[in-house]
């Protein structure tokens, strides 16, 4: 209660306007700064579906495919090496337009489908004999400008020198579109392919397979080595000047930049050991040494969070200290424990330095089949199409980045409803 001196009462009457004034100026400036942080959010993920959700559709020209027995059967039986399945889809669009006539006209309108579809034709016809001798109408992919112009990425608008597509070319696609030749499905390639030169047909499947075979490596080798070194560090190992040097250092490795893992495994893994470059094997064991004090960190921050009263009721039951440490206290810390695990899997997930030290940024057409197979990573894959000169990856790139964001929600979700399922409440 304020005191009845008039001098002191007026003393604090007047400091209370300016002490109000003062909250609601911090207030105000903690609420500024969610919204600006709320506005950055939401431009950033605004900018980026609007860039890379395009790269979910893909254009397709619809063409009457002929699998005429001369081009694909001269002997009677089908002849993959002397067929020319590009000569059979370049020749159906011709079709389309027979006032074609002159060779560079003829070569820019072969301009206006994918090198993918002689690869599908070809596909067709091993998977079903059976269409030797007919006429098929098939979708077959356009190439990446025709595709960009339906999506409205290319202005038809500026000068002829100033856009990849000439006049012509822009005249035929209209007349594609006008007859229903032109149109546009779900991208499965994005999810199918494996990388490529060529926008149209390059896909993300070879990077998701790498980065699982990492991820899996990584959390076989990193969360039960971090867990038994978080216990013992926590439960067992004597208090002095070795284990407070240990503490320190674990915590310094949390914060050292990752390239230097990377540094770290090409010396070790491959000059030292000799295991294959840009193989997910090196790539998993590179991640779990940049996993591992993360790990190690949440793991000893779970174990402390378990009270005292539980072990000292152990204790006064009789029970041992490996009994206390596997039968109470480790149950306890089992959630938070694994929550430090699924939060470092998120960082090893998009890590890209470390695995651009180790020869993972080189170009890898086939998906890995194996942990020793050349492959590349998913944050690989992005840096590699962003710095593509084409027009078409950059929508790639988005929609990469779209799909990456998505494993890590998925993550971050997987790490609260595992918390919850295995928590215990005392």
């Amino acid at each position: 209660m304020v005191s009845g001196n008039p001098s002191s009462r007026a003393r604090v009457e007047a400091g209370l306007g300016k002490r109000r004034r003062r909250e609601i100026i911090f207030r105000s400036f903690g609420l500024a700064a969610t919204l600006v942080g709320i506005f950055f959010l939401v431009a950033f993920f605004w900018t980026l579906i609007a860039k890379g959700a395009s790269a979910f559709a893909q254009t397709f020209v619809q063409l009457d495919i002929e699998f005429a027995e001369e081009a694909l059967a001269p002997g009677g039986e089908l002849d993959l090496e002397f067929a020319d399945f590009d000569s059979i889809a370049r020749t159906a669009l011709r079709t389309k337009f027979p006032e074609v006539t002159s060779r560079n006209d003829r070569r820019e309108l072969n301009r206006l489908i994918s090198v993918g579809a002689g690869y599908q034709i070809r596909e067709s016809i091993i998977q079903n004999p059976e269409l030797l001798g007919k006429t098929v109408a098939m979708q077959v992919p356009a190439a990446a400008n025709v595709d960009m112009l339906i999506k409205g990425n290319i202005d038809r608008n500026v000068p002829a020198d100033q856009r990849p597509l000439s006049d012509q070319q822009i005249h035929w696609i209209d007349a594609l579109v006008a007859d229903g030749s032109l149109v546009k499905k779900f991208n499965k390639a994005l999810f199918v392919n494996g990388d490529s030169r060529e926008p149209e047909l390059a896909g993300i499947r070879g990077a998701l397979m790498g980065s699982f075979y990492m991820l899996v490596i990584t959390i076989a080798l990193a969360f039960p080595i971090g867990a038994a070194a978080a216990v013992y560090l926590e439960e067992f190992a004597t208090k002095n000047r070795w284990a407070d040097l240990i503490e320190v250092n674990i915590n310094n490795l949390a914060a050292v930049p990752s390239i230097v893992f990377g540094l770290l495994g090409l010396a070790v893994f491959i000059n030292w050991i000799g295991i294959p470059r840009s193989a997910p094997l090196v790539g998993g064991l590179v991640l779990s040494l940049l996993t591992l004090p993360v790990i190690i960190i949440a793991a000893r921050a779970a174990i402390k969070a378990v009270p005292p009263s539980i072990r000292e009721a152990a204790f006064g039951l009789g029970a041992s200290k490996m009994q206390v440490m596997f039968h109470h206290v480790l149950p306890l810390a089992l959630p938070g424990m694994l929550t430090g695990a699924i939060i470092g899997m998120s960082r090893a997930l998009g890590e890209s330095a470390p695995l651009l030290m180790i020869g993972m940024v080189a170009f890898i057409v086939d998906v890995p089949a194996s942990i020793s197979d050349p492959a590349t990573a998913l944050p690989v894959q992005i840096y590699l199409w962003a710095d593509s000169p084409e027009r078409a990856f950059a929508e790639r790139t988005s929609a990469a980045i779209i799909i990456l964001l998505g494993f890590l929600l998925l993550m971050n979700l997987a790490a609260v409803i595992m918390r919850r399922k295995v928590e215990r409440r005392w």
